[in-house]
């Protein structure tokens, strides 16, 4: 049985349960992929007490951990970073700011150097210098799960956080469950950051399962807002067979229907509409037959896990056709997530902040996924940043640090006693994902069907008000549940005050792009969902960002 900490602000302040765990630290880091391990090192460097909590293993669990990853990773050569700046600019319907783009490549460029320096074992390239423009997840997570214990951060694995702390000064901490032996744990910390990654919503993307969007939910929780969730509509690539949604490599595919016939304008970039538009009525299948020969035993190297799934189902990818699908990656690879109010990646809440795909990744993207590259390279950067900036935001704490009393601030799906029946997530889940998954309902959108997923999606919001069951699997789920769903409401609450077409989000009834809504778009709530436009446009000019500094 759970005991009886998480749940209701009103039930904070009873006994603790016997064998739950108290900890203190000045910074607690929520998550343990690249932007947690980054934020939990940063802020140890600052010499802040951290702990790191992580829903599964840090170092291997995540998008990142058993995958190939490319870097944004540009030299400070004026016509690079010019070209690098530009390439996503007009992808992203001119959202982004140069900037903060500015700040990433920097960020990114010092600390990827950095991995050298700790002993990443970058390949080299021709000229026998280090080609630092990719990561393999295993080797790197490896690292970085090292680098952290060896900055002395406590490491809580497969401890899912579940509620935070809060007081009249802002984030407290958080509370969450031990998965291996039920243990409550509550960890009052001055400052929190969220790098809890994206929402995939259970789609069987690789290393996704542990990505349902618990972060937002958390966040918005405490009062936090969010910010770009309209663009939240990513899909990767797959193999029909197969969870590895590595895109890149779809570059070379030529695209088929069912008889051999090429399918007209079906491509991995500009062309991914063409390819949900024909898996609405029949299958697709891809070959790699446009890879040159002399790549192609780079290309096996490069990604081993990529040709798995195919050497056992005995297809060579290169030569033969085979079956793909398209998986919802949501704001893994999508751009929405925590806004961020300043350089610091602090949110909108004090002693909040934010890292990683749980946080917006507009400020660089815009509205269209960087794909693995951009945001790689923003999880290390805001990693930093939001490190730095909880740790020096704990030791501003100063006398207030000793008189704090956090009470949880967890709603929905939380345990309750006295209830008459429990929660059953796994229906709702179902619920959520019946209103994602379709190519037909989120990547190409109508004002009525946003209303009809809508109202279907604040019927399942409702359900949630229902008390999950007291095992830590119904604890853990029924939350994952909680999240999907909010989510979820985001996005289309978002999508339908979106009355354009920009980057990612395709609205079918405005298929133009409208200059007066170059505007991002904050969103937030849980019972009642809020969406406004910020103040002004993204600054993208030198001149513009000038003035607005």
């Amino acid at each position: 049985m759970v005991g009886t900490l998480l749940g209701s602000n009103a039930r904070q302040d009873e006994a603790r349960p016997r064998g739950s765990v108290d900890l203190d630290a000045d910074v607690l880091v929520i998550g343990g992929g690249p932007a947690g391990t980054w934020a939990a090192w940063s802020a140890a460097s600052q010499g802040a007490r951290v702990v790191l909590v992580d829903k599964g293993y840090c170092g291997t669990s995540g998008a990142t951990a058993p995958s190939g990853v490319g870097v944004w990773y540009v030299p400070p050569e004026p016509r690079l970073r010019e070209e690098a700046r530009a390439s996503r600019e007009a992808l992203g319907g001119f959202l982004s700011e140069r900037s903060w783009m500015d700040r990433v490549l920097d960020c990114t460029y010092d600390n990827v150097r950095r991995l050298g320096d700790w002993g990443y074992p970058f390949p080299k390239d021709d000229a026998g210098q280090p080609a630092r423009r990719s990561l393999q997840g295993p080797e790197y997570m490896r690292l970085m799960r090292k680098r952290v214990k060896a900055a002395g951060v406590r490491i809580l694995d497969h401890s899912p956080a579940l509620e935070l702390l809060v007081d009249d000064h802002g984030v407290a901490g958080a509370a969450g469950v031990s998965r291996q032996d039920g243990l409550d744990y509550r960890v009052k910390a001055h400052a929190v950051v969220i790098a809890t990654g994206g929402c995939a919503f259970l789609s069987r993307a690789l290393g996704c399962n542990v990505l349902t969007g618990d972060g937002g939910l958390l966040a918005a929780e405490a009062g936090a807002d969010l910010s770009g969730m309209e663009f939240s509509n990513a899909y990767g690539i797959a193999p029909a067979f197969a969870s590895v949604t590595k895109t890149a490599f779809y570059r070379w595919a030529t695209f088929y229907y069912e008889d051999g016939r090429e399918i007209p304008g079906a491509g991995s970039a500009r062309g991914r509409s063409v390819i949900a538009q024909t898996l609405l009525s029949e299958p697709v299948y891809a070959c790699l037959d446009q890879a040159p020969e002399s790549l192609r035993a780079d290309l096996r190297a490069s990604q081993p896990n990529f040709f798995l799934p195919f050497d056992r189902a005995g297809i060579d990818p290169l030569t033969q056709r085979f079956p793909v699908t398209l998986r919802l990656e949501g704001t893994v690879r999508g751009t929405g997530g925590i806004r961020i109010a300043a350089q610091d990646c602090k949110s909108s809440v004090p002693g909040l902040y934010a890292a990683g795909d749980a946080a917006t990744r507009e400020l660089i993207c815009g509205g269209f996924t960087g794909g693995g590259s951009h945001n790689a390279a923003w999880a290390i950067s805001s990693g930093n940043w939001a490190g730095q900036g909880a740790a020096q935001y704990a030791k501003g704490m100063g006398a207030a640090a000793s008189s704090r009393n956090p009470r949880g601030a967890g709603r929905a799906a939380l345990p309750a006693s006295g209830g008459t029946r429990a929660l059953d997530s796994e229906s709702v889940i179902r619920g959520v994902q019946a209103e994602v998954f379709p190519y037909d309902r989120n990547l190409f959108r109508t004002t009525r069907g946003l209303n009809d997923s809508l109202g279907r999606l604040h019927g399942l919001w409702q359900e949630l008000q229902t008390p999950a069951g007291a095992g830590v699997r119904e604890l853990i789920r029924g939350r994952e549940a909680a999240a999907m769903v909010a989510t979820a409401r985001w996005m289309y609450a978002s999508a339908l005050q979106r009355q354009e077409s920009r980057g990612m989000h395709k609205h079918l009834d405005y298929p133009g792009q409208d200059a007066a809504q170059q505007r991002r778009l904050w969103c937030g709530g849980l019972d009642d969902v809020w969406v406004r436009p910020e103040r002004a446009a993204p600054a993208q000019s030198a001149d513009e960002v000038a003035a607005a500094e």
